[in-house]
């Protein structure tokens, strides 16, 4: 009895895991208008439109303003590079509680955004929710075996997974404007078929956020980044939908990596992810999860990095800034040094979907009080290629800053 019971409890345990394995039987991998499912192409993460003064939805077809790289643009092994398609506006809600909410998407598009991230779905919380699933459907095997006869058999399981599906779905329903879905992930493997259930389910694009505290001594750099590549292939492999990579500017040679990422067939960087820092409470002594919305200076870094690899990448790599983007003036600058669009997500979270209005009005005076007709004309500007002192953006900034200080005294 024992053993049937055993045997019993496998049988349903496997077929539990195969429910919660990605129906990609039963979900199309490709959408109308989609590249082919016969293989990958280079389609890239939707830039910004012309923005024009006259015209605030304007989305004629322009040129890049960027200046011409001393080096080929980088091509991607894997897909072939095609024309960015336009946005309404350069301002992108990014990933956030607010834009998982129908009704609020809703709003954001009301009030101008270009298009919106939905939250991530963690690869943690898909692995988790099998595990534990599994783990409370095999307690009491080989104890109770008679007992086992009267579980009955569900006939379907909605998970995190599912959940996210149908909220993508909902919100792709109603919006006029892309919809990108999120993946937050540090590793391969069969989770990885969720890229392809979004696809179906009608993603415009793929956020793949890769968010990894590098805290185990015997991985290297190199072990680490090559786990990141095979990641970054592993799921372009899994949509043609154009993929954007977000990444933190932890490594080693970060210009070196991002480059490579995008060899790997990401179409397009998003710059950077912000680490959360744990804190300690003193009472309990124990880590203590507070967050902190991102602040103005946090801005500089993601500036910098854009700036030095515009012209590296080429203009045929979307770049998406993201943290401290929080005024008009924020999201010029970025522009400026090169990024497509300036992403913003914890000043939608101070001050409400309406900011973006605001944001916007503000860039729009700026660029007419500077006699600049569109986003294009300004873009790439203040690039690394572009300025009259290179250096600035890499050691002599330092020096400078320095000195600016015992100046100001």
């Amino acid at each position: 009895a024992t053993s049937r019971a055993r045997s019993r409890t496998a049988s349903r345990s496997s077929s539990i895991r195969r429910r919660l394995r990605c129906r990609s039987a039963s979900s199309p991998t490709s959408r109308p208008g989609s590249p082919s499912s016969s293989g990958p192409t280079r389609a890239e993460l939707p830039s910004s439109p012309n923005f024009s003064r006259t015209t605030p939805t304007s989305a004629t077809a322009t040129t890049s303003s960027c200046p011409p790289s001393s080096k080929p643009s980088r091509t991607s092994t894997t897909t072939q590079p095609q024309r960015k398609p336009e946005l309404r506006s350069p301002i992108v809600a990014s990933a956030s509680p607010l834009t998982g909410d129908p009704a609020t998407a809703a709003k954001l598009e009301e009030a101008g955004v270009g298009a919106i991230v939905l939250p991530s779905l963690f690869e943690e919380e898909i692995v988790g929710e099998e595990f534990e699933l599994n783990r409370s459907h095999e307690n009491g095997a080989g104890v109770f075996a008679e007992a086992l006869d009267y579980f009955p058999e569900p006939a379907t399981f909605s998970g995190v997974g599912d959940r996210y599906i149908t909220c993508l779905v909902q919100i792709k329903r109603q919006a006029s404007v892309p919809v990108i879905a999120s993946l937050n992930a540090t590793s391969k493997g069969a989770w990885v078929e969720y890229a392809k259930r979004m696809q179906g389910a009608g993603a415009d694009a793929l956020e793949l956020n890769v968010y990894r505290v590098a805290a185990d001594a015997a991985r290297s750099a190199a072990d680490l980044e090559a786990a990141d590549l095979a990641l970054v292939s592993a799921v372009r492999a899994a949509v043609t939908i154009p993929l954007a990579v977000k990444l933190s500017p932890y490594y080693t040679a970060f210009a070196g990596h991002a480059g490579r990422v995008v060899d790997s067939g990401a179409n397009g960087l998003v710059l950077f992810n912000r680490f959360y820092q744990p804190d300690l409470d003193l009472e309990s002594l124990e880590v203590a999860n507070k967050i902190e919305l991102s602040a103005a200076w946090e801005l500089r870094l993601p500036l910098r990095w854009i700036a030095i690899l515009r012209p590296q990448l080429g203009a045929g790599v979307s770049i998406a800034a993201t943290s401290g983007i929080s005024s008009g003036t924020d999201a010029l600058k970025v522009l400026m040094v090169g990024a497509d669009v300036a992403m913003m997500t914890s000043a939608i979270l101070r001050h409400g979907p309406g900011h973006v209005r605001a944001v916007e009005s503000e860039m729009r005076a700026w660029m007419d009080e500077h006699e600049y007709v569109s986003v294009a004309q300004l873009r790439g500007s203040a690039s690394r290629a572009a300025v009259a002192n290179p250096s600035a953006f890499e050691r002599a900034n330092y020096m400078q800053t320095l000195h600016s200080w015992s100046g100001s005294k």
